[in-house]
């Protein structure tokens, strides 16, 4: 048989082993374990996996281009650049805001960035770690955003950059950020990672979060919208930063030559860049101190399978928000339920849920974590109060800057969790969810 024969042949028992092993038909019943997110899957993400391993062209190649292309189209814009992780997309997409080609609009240590400290925590690191300034605004219940109230108050001298994440795919008013951002000649990068194909209608069209701003990212971590296992992208429109981007994803360089690939600009050899010699050669030129934030190919196929299914992953979840909202919207005396703002079309990532006065999050928890029903917390809650800040000797206060007493971010810290809506999900389940949840009020003490 030939090469190509005998490589049909191995992923066709790939398949098979898929059916054989892979698929389950057990149907629910109390006392199974319901998990907030898992991977879905079919037998083509382990067949294109398999394929890969078959190249064995261990970094990015055939795969990650075909994902970057697949991934640009589906959210309709034009550069799109596979990472490792969501934590190094949103480091990529902060620090390609550092870089010297921005001029003046380049972000410089002690700048500050509007942001806020109910959410989880890579979102802010970068700017931290880079020595710029976040600057921490309140969030409004039940939206667990940002409240745009409070962002001229937080605007100064000092500020370059918005960065941002929608919710639990629950979009943050990327209208009135979007307008701040413009009236002040700020960067905006929405965190998308909790959000991949959530809409929302500006203009009279509708328009996929993470490409309303400058930069979007996305993760690819098991419990998110698609999987890779591990992964992530950054994406924009705007030519310059994509640039940047690939050079601080691929250590730094200053050749955009593909891996495997040499001299595709055909000026390999007769360059002059910095003070190093004419003629150095262009492959170990860096314009950027960068990183090397590549995924591999092996898991770009994955993902070249999974971004098929987004538009019915996306359908499922609305589909399982939907279900699970009417069976608790009688609860309104006991939870802030979530809900969608007008013109707004989210992918839900998981449903939140705050407990308003008097009612013991801690109980309701229990009553689902009893019976197996995973539940958390909204990420870091309030992100000054974990030991990265409070350890420091000023309890981190000299490391950002806050709007007033962030008296909603503590109240989700104190009162919100979250249970799952993840494609997987079943009515049963959803149901016995509702019935936790029921039994967790009735197990709180009257007042």
């Amino acid at each position: 048989m030939s090469q190509e024969q005998d490589r049909a042949l191995i992923l066709d028992e790939v398949k098979k082993y898929y059916e054989k092993y892979h698929v389950t038909t057990k149907d629910f019943s109390a006392g199974d374990r319901i998990p907030y997110a898992s991977r879905v899957y079919d037998s083509e993400e382990m067949t294109n996996l398999v394929d890969s391993c078959l190249d064995f062209w261990l970094t990015s190649g055939r795969y990650t281009d075909e994902f970057e292309k697949e991934l640009a189209k589906y959210l309709d814009v034009r550069f799109c650049s596979l990472v490792n992780s969501g934590s190094s997309a949103n480091l990529l997409a902060f620090m390609a805001l550092t870089s010297p080609l921005l001029k003046e609009r380049s972000i410089q240590r002690g700048d500050e960035v509007i942001t806020v400290a109910a959410g989880f925590p890579t979102t802010v690191a970068p700017i931290i770690q880079f020595g710029a300034v976040p600057v921490f605004v309140d969030i409004s219940i039940p939206s667990l955003n940002i409240d745009v109230s409070q962002l001229e108050q937080a605007y100064s001298s000092k500020t370059k950059a918005v960065m941002l994440a929608h919710t639990l795919g629950n979009p943050f008013n990327v209208v009135a950020v979007k307008e701040f951002c413009d009236k002040h000649n700020l960067w905006l990068i929405e965190d998308n990672c909790d959000a991949l194909g959530t809409e929302v209608l500006i203009n009279g069209e509708w328009k996929k979060t993470g490409t309303i701003g400058d930069i979007g990212t996305s993760s690819f971590y098991p419990p998110h919208h698609m999987t890779m296992g591990e992964g992530g992208a950054v994406y924009t429109n705007n030519s310059l930063l994509n640039k940047i981007i690939r050079s601080m994803r691929d250590w730094g360089r200053e050749c955009s030559c593909p891996s495997g690939v040499d001299n595709l600009c055909g000026h390999r050899f007769d360059g002059q860049f910095g003070e190093l010699p004419v003629g150095y050669d262009h492959k170990y030129v860096y314009s950027h101190l960068g990183y090397n934030l590549k995924a591999t190919d092996m898991q770009a196929a994955i993902g070249c399978a999974q971004i098929k299914k987004m538009p019915e992953f996306a359908r499922r979840r609305r589909e399982n928000f939907a279900f699970l909202h009417n069976e608790l919207k009688d609860l309104d005396a006991f939870f802030f339920l979530p809900k969608a703002e007008e013109g707004t079309n989210p992918s839900w990532f998981g449903f939140p849920i705050t407990c308003k006065e008097g009612v013991d999050r801690g109980m309701v928890v229990k009553a689902l974590e009893d019976h197996k029903v995973q539940t958390r917390m909204l990420f870091a809650g309030n992100l000054i109060k974990h030991p990265c800040f409070t350890n420091m000797p000023d309890g981190g206060r000299s490391l950002y800057r806050k709007v007033g007493e962030l008296n909603n971010t503590d109240v989700a810290m104190e009162r919100t969790f979250w249970i799952g809506v993840y494609p997987g999900m079943t009515e049963e389940k959803l149901k016995f969810m509702a019935k936790c949840i029921r039994d967790g009020i009735k197990s709180i003490p009257k007042q």
